[in-house]
């Protein structure tokens, strides 16, 4: 039987974040160690569910130290690093021998004495397990893959679609690949293409565009054997790092004498189409007043209109606190409106001591940074629902996994109901309206924090989906100053 070790390790560090990810960040949103790794992801169509069906089909002995997934957020520190790439080094050099690994990192993220956390971690576990050992890496498609990284795995497989609903599926494509090198039918090597562009392929969006014809090309020369694996990534063009933006890694199957080369081909060949089409944009930011015109237009009995925070959105780092969208709604005194959410574990203390049924007033939101996207909100309302914030996921995004957004409440201002929850996180399930007792069907306007994970579940119940920009850590801003440490010249910050 073959020895895997597996796991998770994912983290998307928007290094501009105030947060700092500590272990307390880490812990707050899916941190499972050892045994408790089967009973929260087998049975699941999640990356690690996968993997356990893989195990299964395959015959494995898996090794599972760890499961970490942080909630995107600021510069992850090095005690934190030190601790959860620990526990996977210590797994690799005392629970082997390691025949194989397969695992789930993200692929952007920074580390106080590490711009590239991934490559500080792949570098060490190769440097435990030797140059022989497998070693398969998923990876999101948000990833700012390095050479470290593609030097250090055998395999790089990300995500293709955005909003993420393939992660159970490249995990199957990673579980198998691995197993073919296992049994010695292939040796994976990876190569990569970088070009000096900080981002590109329309932000990762794979329905239209550059993105959906580099992955449909990808594809097509993994069916016809020419590559074992194709991935083409956006980055994360928040991170204010050397090695911020889109590439392309090919791996090969190294018994090809010629594999090397036509490899770095292809992958060069996608990168030049991803620079000739790096000003392809598919998506437009309206201002706070055009959105809330546009929530005025809603009568009843129509489908909701699905507004979303595009800039401060969880999902990139946003600290999940920003008011400006909420105040122009309640200024507008709208009605038949559903706000996901503002993180604020003070307010939602305040609303647990008032209680439910009673009139209070509380100070909401804007209290990570009041500059970006608006200060504190004193409103006035009523506490009408209180959860543990706790539920199973069965949506796109999901996957029958657990979620945990740490005490929440629904806090209704008006005609206006604003969940509150204590661990931040984008919209991205039904459920997270669902558990607290609101049905976003039945509403005129629903407001979500996201850019783009939100669509796979809340697009088929809307009428229309539209994007708001309230100026929050997630804009699109793109300066010299903003990012001094990148390496230069690069478009869009100089004339190339």
């Amino acid at each position: 039987m073959k020895r895997v070790l597996t796991g998770r390790f994912m983290h998307e560090t928007n290094t501009f974040s105030l947060q700092k990810t500590d272990m307390a960040l880490w812990r707050r949103r899916d941190f499972h160690r050892d045994n408790e790794i089967p009973a929260a992801f087998r049975g699941t169509r999640s990356a690690l569910g996968a993997t356990f069906e893989a195990a299964d089909k395959y015959g494995w002995t898996l090794v599972h130290p760890v499961s970490a997934n942080a909630n995107p957020s600021g510069t992850v520190t090095d005690d934190a690093f030190k601790q959860i790439a620990g526990m996977i080094l210590d797994a690799a050099e005392h629970q082997g021998p390691v025949d194989g690994v397969l695992l789930h990192l993200h692929g952007a993220m920074v580390v106080e004495s590490y711009e590239d956390g991934e490559g500080e971690l792949l570098a060490r576990l190769r440097a435990r397990l030797g140059p022989e050992v497998p070693v398969v890496v998923t990876l999101d498609l948000h990833a700012n893959v390095t050479q470290a990284m593609a030097d250090n795995a055998s395999a790089l497989i990300a995500f293709r679609t955005y909003p993420h609903v393939d992660q159970y599926e490249r995990a199957w494509q990673g579980a198998q690949l691995l197993e073919r090198a296992m049994q010695g039918e292939v040796r994976p090597k990876t190569v990569i293409a970088r070009r000096p562009m900080l981002y590109g392929l329309d932000r990762g969006r794979h329905q239209v565009g550059p993105m959906a014809e580099l992955i449909a090309r990808g594809e097509a020369l993994e069916r016809s054997g020419e590559a074992l694996a194709v991935s083409v990534c956006a980055g994360f063009s928040r991170a204010n790092i050397r090695d911020v933006g889109p590439s392309v890694t090919v791996t090969i199957d190294m018994v090809r004498s010629d594999a090397r080369p036509r490899g770095q081909a292809v992958a060069e060949e996608f990168m030049d189409h991803a620079w000739a089409t790096r000003d392809y944009q598919s998506f437009r930011l309206l201002s706070v007043a055009q959105a809330v015109a546009r929530a005025k237009e809603g009568k009843p009995g129509d489908q909701p209109l699905v507004i979303a925070d595009y800039t401060d959105n969880p999902g990139g780092g946003g600290y999940g606190d920003a008011t400006a969208f909420l105040k122009g709604l309640v200024e507008a005194g709208l009605e038949s409106v559903a706000f996901h959410a503002i993180c604020d574990p003070e307010a939602v203390i305040a609303g647990i001591n008032a209680g439910l049924g009673t009139e209070t007033t509380l100070s909401l939101g804007g209290k990570t940074d009041p500059a970006m996207g608006g200060g504190p909100l004193n409103l006035t309302g009523e506490v009408t629902h209180l959860t543990t914030g706790r539920f199973i996921a069965h949506g796109p995004m999901g996957g029958g996994v657990e979620r945990d957004y740490g005490p929440s409440m629904v806090f209704r201002v008006g005609g206006i109901d604003i969940i509150v929850i204590t661990n931040n996180g984008q919209a991205v399930d039904l459920g997270q309206f669902t558990s607290l007792g609101l049905d976003p069907t039945r509403y005129m306007t629903v407001a979500v924090k996201s850019m783009q994970h939100f669509r796979a579940a809340f697009e088929p119940i809307a009428r229309e989906v539209i994007l708001v920009d309230t100026g929050a850590l997630c804009s699109e801003v793109y300066t010299p100053e903003l990012f001094d440490k990148v390496r230069r010249p690069v478009w869009p910050l100089d004339r190339i």
